[in-house]
Formats: structure tokens, C-alpha cells, sequence
């Protein structure tokens, strides 16, 4: 197999002028060409209106053929190996009872569906609703207010990330395949096939929520179990600190000697009682700030060019800022064609996030503009401070709102005025929203910074910071405040317990949780093999 780079076509063309482009770059005749995979799949809009899409192709040639190309084009094609992602061999030591694996967001998913495929029939327990409960309780909270504080944006099926763009990239560095299986699976269970090439894979919320569904059927077909409405909520230990049990709901006791916790970004009441256990963990940086709006179109003319805006798909952005204070500045999930949502998780609190269907068809373009914070800003090194200092946040911003979501156009956030008129750009969110003083909800040191870094990033972007731009807050669940420490064998000092995933410190979005649940998995099973007890 060679793998060729740099193939480039005009955009919008199909798929016959890539084998043109591709036969005419390695000057062979069609019926040379065998066969041919789309590997990697970018835009290069750097001289619009010519834009291009740009090609990594793995392609099955002619044995005579392969040698010649090498020899001949050895600085655009090279000889490629595929690596399939490969677990390691069951341990030695023996697991008699069931594995249990909390949360049932990407990390736990994945986790447990491995598990599952070896033989070890995992317990995947999820405090909150299956999917499709899940869909109406949210809904439910959009339309009213209503809030279910075990069942909502945060909390069920397939975590925090279900109700989101359902973006795939990652910039976790992965030499062992487990990118790749991620985006494998996904597809196995109803993903569109281009998110295995594209440069920006996404899904979409509508059909993330399928496929998540689709997932929890086969850990049960192949032997797991699956319980919903199903909190932890205690461990039991014996000698030398070595896990005997997990307690759910108060009151169930289920022995196990391992327990992965992959309990998400928003479990602060499962934090709490961990840190109460003596559960070594600390606190880290994250980032807060407000969600940003402007019309899509004005994003597809920047991204594009005028010309072109028309033509292509809905266009992302990812900007950067440093800024003199010495505070980065910087987009975070942006969201193509999509909506901002009511994300809250607790009572008279409240936090946004962005979401968008697969078609990513709305009005209006939205991010997350976010500064990093660190434990200097919240107050001291206590484990669990930072989730303290987003709490205060939230509660600002649901007094602000006065229970819906605060929202202020970007021009009266530097001035520091409630929104009296809309401009061109109008709110375009899941849950009901209110004009308030935004600005307010956030440290002096925040909001400045906020409003600096939203002024430097018009100059890549024309119109970032044009005065109508609405911005909703406060997006306070970037990541999780804390980590929980482990060992390189995936493991807590107290033995047994396996913490991954964005909840535990060691994730940031959907395919690297999913690819951290993959090494504890890999851990578990290096470490034992399974013999149920009799």
C-alpha cells in the first residue's frame, strides 16, 4: 500500500476528479490504479476564491507500479504499513467479580465496550436517564425551566457531549490507533464514513444520541450490564486500601475490586464525597467565559471569501490571543449553523454551552470565547476550588438572567449597558433567554480580558467584534477543575479504582475521553483475566 499526500481539487468537485488528480500526480493509467481510500481530508482557503481540498490518499497500485512510484516520487509517496489498534493479552491476576465502570459518557462507554468484547461483562452505572428519557427531559427543561437536576445537559446517557456539535478532533497524539478505532466504532453504529478522513469531524447531535443508544445495546448483547438512575455515591475498602465495593444510591451494595471513574466534568457531589474518602486529587487550570454569535454568513464570506461563502459547507474557526496582562484568550466548541443552550445542571445555577445538528444549518455561527484560569484565580491549591469558584460564576449568571440565560450584545459589554435593541444578530439559543449585564457576571480581571481578546481576534476574523455580536454566559464547563491522580498503570493509590476521562483530568472532548476509557480498559485487562466465581 502507498500512501500519497498533497492531492488537490478544486472544492466541490466528486469524487471522479480526485482519481484524475490522483492518476495524473503519480502519471499511471486507470487500469493501473486498483483501488483507492481517502485518508485525510482538509481545505486550503489561503488565496480565495481559489479553494481547494487537499487530499491524503492510500492507494493499491500494480506490483510492477510500486516500486517505480517509490523510487521516482519518493517526496509525495512512501510505503505505509496499516496498524490496526491491537489489545494487549489478559493478565494474570484473577477477577472473579464484575467490573464496574461509573458513567456512561465516551470514556465509559468506550471502556465498558471493551471490556465487554473480552469477556469481563462490566456493570456501566449512570446517575442519570437513557438517551431517549433523556431527550425529553432536556426538552422539557428548554421549554419550561423545569430542571432535573439527575437527568439534563450534563447528566445520562453519553454525558455532556451528546447535546453538543458531536466534534470528533482531537490533538491527542496517538500512536497506538485508538484515534482511529474511536472514529471505527462510531461509524459501526451509524456514523456518516467521512469522519474517518475529515480534517474536522463531526457527527451532530441528533445522531450522536443514535449511536450512543446503539452502543449500550451491544456492551448488553455481549454480556455487560447497564444500569440508569444509578449513582455512586460510596466505596468500601478493605486492607490496604484495596476496593471491596461501590455503594449506589445510598443504600445498594455492589462488590467489585475495580471501579473505573469516568463520572464527567459536572459530578461535584461525587467529588466531594471522593476527596471525603481521602482520594488523592488536585485541583488544575481550566477556562470561563461567555458564548459569542454572529450570522453564519458572516463566517462563510471570512472563512471563504465572497465568492465562495455560498458554495461550501458551514465554516469553523479556531482563534488564539495573547494578551498583554500576560492571560490567553481563545475560542473554544465552536459551533457551524448551530444554537447556545441552557446547560445548567444545578438549581439557581446556570451555564451554556453550544450545540449543532448534523446539517449545522442555523442562522447564527457560536463559540465559547474563554480565558484560562488557574488556582491562583480561585482562591488557593484546595482540591476542590475551582469548583467552587464556577459556582459562583453560575450563580451570577442565574441571578443575572433571573433564571434564563443572560444575554448582551458585544458593543454594550465594552460599555457596560444592558442590551436595550437588537442589531442583525438575535439570540439563538435552546431555553429561554433574558438581556442582562453579562459583563458583571465575571472578575473584573475576567470580563477585561474577555473583552480584549474578542477586539484582537477581529483583526483574522473581519467583523468578530462588530457591536451586535450577542454573547450569553457563563460557559464555566470547558473541563473538569479537578484530577484525579493515578499511577501509569492507570490506577489510584487505592487499589482498584481506575479514574479517566474529562471528569478525572485527563480529557478534553469526546474522542480523547473516549481514547483515555480505551487505556483504562487496556490497564484492567493487562492486569487480569476474568473467572466468575461460583
Amino acid at each position: 500500500m502507498l500512501r500519497v499526500n498533497q492531492i488537490k481539487i478544486r472544492a466541490g468537485q466528486d469524487i471522479s476528479a480526485l482519481k484524475t488528480a490522483l492518476l495524473k500526480t503519480l502519471k499511471i493509467k486507470s487500469n493501473e490504479l486498483l483501488d483507492f481510500r481517502i485518508i485525510r481530508k482538509s481545505i486550503d482557503a489561503r488565496k480565495k476564491p481559489d479553494i481547494y481540498e487537499v487530499y491524503t490518499v492510500d492507494v493499491e497500485v500494480l506490483p510492477p507500479i510500486e516500486n517505480k512510484l517509490v523510487k521516482r516520487m519518493k517526496n509525495i509517496v512512501q510505503r505505509v504499513e496499516e496498524q490496526p489498534y491491537v489489545l494487549p493479552g489478559h493478565g494474570s491476576e484473577k477477577m472473579t467479580l464484575q467490573p464496574v465502570i461509573v458513567g456512561s459518557g465516551p470514556a465509559g462507554l468506550f471502556c465498558a465496550l471493551l471490556l465487554s468484547q473480552e469477556g469481563y461483562r462490566p456493570i456501566l452505572v449512570e446517575r442519570g436517564a437513557p438517551v431517549e428519557e433523556r431527550e425529553k427531559d432536556v426538552e422539557e427543561f428548554w421549554r419550561t425551566g423545569r430542571l432535573n437536576p439527575a437527568s439534563n445537559v450534563q447528566f445520562g446517557e453519553g454525558g455532556a457531549g451528546t447535546f453538543s456539535d458531536g466534534k470528533l478532533n482531537t490533538l491527542v497524539k496517538d500512536s497506538c490507533g485508538r484515534n482511529r478505532y474511536v472514529l471505527e466504532t462510531f461509524v459501526k453504529f451509524g456514523a456518516p464514513e467521512q469522519i474517518l478522513y475529515e480534517q474536522k469531524p463531526h457527527i451532530g447531535t441528533e445522531i450522536l444520541s443514535v449511536i450512543i443508544r446503539r452502543m449500550r445495546e451491544e456492551i448488553i448483547r455481549l454480556g455487560g450490564t447497564v444500569r440508569f438512575h444509578t449513582q455512586l455515591t460510596g466505596l468500601c475498602f478493605g486492607d490496604a486500601n484495596k476496593l471491596k465495593g461501590v455503594i449506589v444510591n445510598q443504600e445498594e451494595r455492589i462488590d467489585t475490586n475495580v471501579c473505573v471513574l469516568a463520572v464527567g466534568h459536572s459530578a461535584r457531589d461525587t467529588f466531594q464525597m471522593l476527596y471525603g474518602l481521602g482520594i488523592p486529587m488536585q485541583a488544575k487550570s481550566f477556562a470561563v467565559g461567555v458564548r459569542i454569535e454572529h450570522p453564519q454568513s458572516m463566517i462563510q464570506v471570512g472563512q471563504y471569501g465572497e465568492q465562495m461563502a455560498d458554495a461550501m459547507p458551514a465554516a469553523a474557526y479556531k482563534l488564539t490571543e495573547k494578551l498583554e496582562n500576560g492571560r490567553g484568550v481563545y475560542t473554544f466548541c465552536m459551533c457551524p449553523g448551530g444554537y447556545v443552550v441552557n446547560a445548567s445542571s444545578e438549581e439557581n445555577r446556570l451555564a451554556v454551552n453550544g450545540m449543532s445538528y448534523s446539517a449545522r444549518a442555523g442562522v447564527n455561527a457560536n463559540s465559547a470565547v474563554i480565558v484560562t484560569v488557574t488556582p491562583e484565580d480561585f482562591g488557593g491549591t484546595h482540591p476542590l476550588s475551582g469548583i467552587s469558584f464556577q459556582q459562583m460564576l453560575e450563580e451570577n449568571a442565574w441571578k443575572a438572567g433571573e433564571g434564563k440565560i443572560p444575554v448582551q450584545c458585544f458593543g454594550d459589554f465594552c460599555r457596560k449597558m444592558i442590551t436595550e435593541k437588537f442589531g442583525e444578530v438575535m439570540p439563538q439559543t435552546k431555553g429561554s433567554w433574558k438581556t442582562a449585564d453579562v459583563r458583571s457576571i465575571f472578575p473584573p480581571e475576567i470580563s477585561d480580558s474577555l473583552e480584549q481578546g474578542i477586539l484582537q481576534m477581529d483583526r483574522k476574523i473581519k467583523g468578530f467584534a462588530r457591536p451586535d455580536a450577542v454573547l450569553s454566559g457563563v460557559e464555566s464547563r470547558t473541563s473538569s477543575p479537578v484530577r484525579i491522580l493515578r499511577n501509569e498503570e492507570m490506577e489510584c493509590t487505592f487499589g482498584g479504582i481506575y479514574p479517566c476521562g474529562e471528569g478525572a483530568g485527563y480529557a478534553g472532548g469526546i474522542t480523547s475521553a473516549a481514547m483515555d476509557g480505551m487505556k483504562a480498559a487496556e490497564a484492567i485487562i493487562k492486569k487480569y483475566r476474568y473467572e466468575l466465581r461460583p
